[in-house]
């Protein structure tokens, strides 16, 4: 007995995986990249399709093949990680994104780059859940804090870049690389990110691996399909019959996806995505935020890259440096969300709702006043309201969203959210483009923009009326 007590004081205690400040960069240079992809190739698109004579339906597979694979694979991708090493999978995601980013920057055809671009998204779906749920496991107190608004930041920030980055690299014509730039500026990008990581990460893992739920990873993906596949090739398409179908079919598939997720949770099996889950208050309203949010976002930064390039006659540079002044706002409030969430709870994201409408309304009476001429100096004021206004929205939300989820299902959070907004996004771009290029041949460019600009204010809206709901505080 003594030698047995003696055996158990001597043991150490399993050291607790922290997250320094050079892992800490590297995985959000790493969060950057795909979010940079998904909006980078809106500028490039034009290009792409004179270079590779490809035609509007085999551009949208471009821009649809990324978010779709992206989105069915992010849960999964997070689950992975859980079970065998959320180090092992960013390393392995980040090094096929840089491949498959040399594929499409190669890519001889338009067939070949709409391939390379889904093995891209599959990729970013195997990185990105990694970073959250390294984040979510390997920092405490306000350590997390800061890395989950500096996440968010980055975010942000790279969503409204990547569509800057795409206008300038295209113009710049770099050794005559012309659009293929946008996907070959990633590959350097990733060669430093994997020699940071691979000794600045720390491994983290759940302490109970299961196995892959099989049948929920395949209906999820169904249902995930059945939505986003029309939604996105629909208006370009024609709206043919498997577009009307495949919708009718989204919600059978999703009620069947969560009956097996609860039989399994019923049964003592882990599933996907575990009902549970949703059992949190912060998690279940922060995803409801997320979703008017992201849509109203990407589809105004969609819109807005249309109406400025074919509508004001800007070049993809100016188009893109018409933007800068709401990147460059967002960054900077972003940094001082973590204090005013501090100070003054969860209603800073109903200010930055507050603010963030304000800044679209004043896009929009622009718009109305001076079209065609709009550009930096008429987008200004609107551009500095509403990028501050998102900052204190989005990494807020991110915070609000993983707040109470155990580290040992950081994975699995991370990747609901993730799918969720990048769900969101592609809704975005098919509902409010759908919206803004059916109004253009009947009212005309600068009448469809404001209306799709007052359409994304409806969202604000919601957001800010759902933002009343929010824990106060966060834990």
């Amino acid at each position: 007995m003594t030698e047995t007590i003696a055996t158990r004081t001597v043991r150490p205690p399993a050291a607790t995986p922290s997250l320094g400040a050079v892992g800490l960069f590297t995985v959000l240079l790493a969060a950057a990249l795909p979010l940079i992809d998904f909006f980078i190739v809106n500028v490039a698109l034009p290009t792409i399709g004179r270079d590779l004579h490809a035609s509007e339906s085999v551009l949208e597979l471009v821009v649809a093949g990324y978010g779709l694979a992206y989105a069915v694979l992010l849960v999964l991708g997070g689950r992975l990680g859980d079970l065998f090493g959320r180090r092992r999978f960013f390393l392995g995601g980040m090094a096929a994104f840089g491949l498959t980013s040399l594929a499409c920057g190669l890519a001889p055809d338009a067939w070949t780059l709409v391939a390379a671009r889904v093995a891209q998204g599959a990729s970013a779906a195997a990185m990105l859940p990694q970073i959250l749920a390294t984040i979510q496991a390997a920092t405490a107190g306000p350590r997390r804090a800061k890395a989950m608004g500096l996440y968010g930041a980055t975010a942000g920030l790279s969503m409204v870049a990547g569509q800057i980055l795409g206008g300038v690299l295209v113009a710049a014509d770099i050794a005559g690389t012309g659009w293929r730039a946008v996907f070959l500026v990633n590959v350097p990008v990733v060669v430093v990110g994997l020699l940071l990581a691979s000794r600045a990460v720390p491994e983290t893992r759940s302490r109970h691996p299961e196995p892959v739920d099989g049948p929920g990873t395949v209906l999820l993906t169904a249902s995930l399909l059945a939505l986003l596949a029309p939604l996105t090739e629909g208006r370009s398409a024609g709206w043919p019959l498997w577009t009307w179908l495949s919708l009718v079919a989204f919600p059978f598939l999703a009620a069947a996806f969560y009956a097996v997720e609860r039989r399994a949770d019923r049964q003592g099996r882990t599933p996907l995505v575990p009902p549970s889950l949703f059992a949190l208050t912060s998690l279940r309203r922060g995803l409801v935020m997320i979703l008017p949010f992201s849509v109203g976002f990407s589809g105004f930064m969609f819109v807005i890259a249309v109406a400025l390039q074919r509508g004001a006659g800007l070049g993809p540079v100016r188009a893109g440096l018409a933007l800068a002044p709401m990147a460059v706002v967002f960054f900077f409030v972003s940094l001082a969300g973590p204090r005013l969430v501090t100070r003054y709870g969860t209603r800073v994201v109903t200010a930055g709702a507050l603010l963030q409408g304000l800044g679209i309304g004043l896009m929009a009476l622009a718009a109305w006043r001076s079209w065609p001429d709009l550009g930096l100096v008429e987008l200004l004021p609107g551009a500095v309201f509403a990028g501050g206004g998102q900052a204190l929205q989005l990494p807020i939300i991110y915070r609000v969203v993983l707040s109470e989820v155990e580290p040992v299902r950081a994975g699995v959070g991370s990747g609901v959210m993730m799918t969720t907004q990048q769900s969101a996004l592609a809704l975005g771009v098919a509902a409010l483009g759908t919206l803004f290029l059916s109004l253009v041949p009947g009212s005309g460019m600068r009448d469809a923009l404001v209306v799709t600009l007052l359409t994304q204010l409806g969202c604000i809206v919601v957001t800010g009326l759902l933002s009343l709901r929010l824990p106060r505080t966060i834990g």
